[in-house]
């Protein structure tokens, strides 16, 4: 699939021109895409970039100076090169006459997109020839029912760990399905850690354990995986918010689903990486947009899937790979995530993350002001220095950072600026 795919693949476009109905389109250097009224901020040395052409960007190295540091935890940041080269190809894709909009699902244009998409995943996290990739509609919780309903029937018992709200969520809906069970859950220490593996009392004949590898609420992010106890059970991982942050061994997974708005497109997509001996065991009440063995045997095609999420899905896989892969992925979001929670902990406590050490997330990074009363003046300020979307979860408060892959380290460094001087004023 991979050779076909490359073979089908276009070089890509040149920069849009005025049609003959001399409507102007944007391109990418336009002046008409500079935010007015906007100034960096004069206050922090640290300054982002300034806008140079498409061709000569490096890959999420850099940011223009119209655009702000967004640290929501999705839909979230996304390359500043990718969506350049989105917009370029947005009115006539290669060549083609049409938008990736307005095309077809089956036909050759996009079946060419979809098929690359694919073959750039399997490359980047090196999926064996036995797994199904499939891209869904739904978001990842779509998936909180679609799990039982694929792999177990209604009497079987399965296992949730509970790290944070998300399997909390998932486990819910499973009962709906099955028998779940929580075998071991953090809301009483407020969800700050993983457990030790070792100490678990799975149940037996479980059908799967589900776990939700990051979670992107509380900050807590799983660095090495548990395994099932029965040697026919499979491990399940809730991946949404680390999807292709890092390597991952698939094989240990008999399925990983991950919604895309985190680290890899836009809202609308759901990957679902699933064992192909899992498939065509549904339950009968399983409707069919739910059965993953459909749309395994129409290769995602089965109805109108999310063409433009997955076409943007695209074009971020194949800037993943260019990058170096997940290996220089995973050294970079390290450097991130250092630098922002030194910050944290050395500010003699005005800035809190209450995460275990040894499983805090590299995407997400919650943390508390000590004087709460701040918290307010903390976001406005934070705002009017072009950083936004720090707000913690309504359900926690605090702060959040989100500071996925696409998240430049200059902005990690323009916060981490920010927060100090912020403490050097309000101490």
């Amino acid at each position: 699939m991979a050779a076909a795919a490359a073979a089908s693949t276009t070089p890509h476009s040149l920069l849009l021109q005025k049609t003959t109905h001399n409507h102007a389109f944007l391109k990418p250097n336009s002046a008409t895409f500079t935010l007015t009224n906007q100034r960096p901020a004069k206050r922090l040395s640290i300054s982002c970039s300034a806008t140079i052409p498409i061709q000569d960007r490096p890959s999420v190295q850099t940011q223009s100076q119209d655009r702000v540091f967004n640290f929501a935890a999705g839909p979230a940041t996304l390359p500043e090169n990718v969506l350049l080269k989105a917009q370029s190809e947005l009115y006539n894709w290669h060549g083609s006459g049409m938008s990736v909009m307005e095309m077809s699902h089956r036909g050759k244009e996009f079946r060419s997109i979809i098929e690359k998409a694919e073959a750039d995943l399997r490359a980047l996290l090196n999926i064996p020839e036995n797994y199904a990739v499939l891209f869904l509609q739904g978001g990842a919780t779509t998936q909180f029912a679609a799990l039982p309903l694929n792999l177990c029937q209604p009497d079987d018992s399965v296992d949730y760990l509970v790290t944070g709200s998300w399997g909390d969520k998932a486990f819910k809906e499973a009962q709906k399905y099955c028998k779940p069970k929580v075998i071991w859950s953090g809301k009483a220490e407020n969800y700050v850690r993983v457990p030790s593996f070792d100490g678990l009392e799975q149940s037996p004949n479980a059908k799967y354990l589900h776990i939700c590898a990051n979670e992107t609420i509380y900050g807590v992010e799983f660095k090495d995986y548990p395994m099932p106890s029965d040697p026919n059970g499979v491990l399940v991982a809730d991946m949404s918010s680390n999807f292709c942050s890092k390597p991952v061994d698939v094989t240990k997974f008999g399925l990983i689903y991950a919604g895309a708005q985190k680290n890899v497109g836009p809202s609308g997509v759901c990957i679902v990486i699933v064992r192909k001996d899992l498939l065509g065991n549904a339950q009968g009440v399983t409707p069919v947009m739910l059965d993953y063995k459909i749309h395994a045997e129409n290769n995602s095609l089965y109805n109108t899937p999310p063409c433009f999420g997955i076409y943007m899905c695209g074009l971020v896989f194949e800037d993943l790979l260019k990058q170096g892969g997940l290996e220089e992925l995973e050294k970079k979001n390290q450097k991130k995530a250092a630098i922002l929670y030194n910050a944290i902990d050395e500010s003699k406590g005005f800035y809190r993350c209450p995460v275990e050490k040894s499983v805090r997330s590299l995407m997400n990074v919650p943390f508390t002001l000590e004087k709460s009363e701040l918290e307010a003046e903390f976001l406005k300020e934070a705002a009017k220095e072009k950083m936004v979307q720090l707000k913690g979860h309504r359900s926690v408060g605090g702060m959040r950072a989100s500071i996925y892959n696409a998240m430049p380290m200059a902005g990690v460094e323009r916060l981490v600026a920010f927060m100090k001087d912020f403490q050097a004023r309000h101490a």
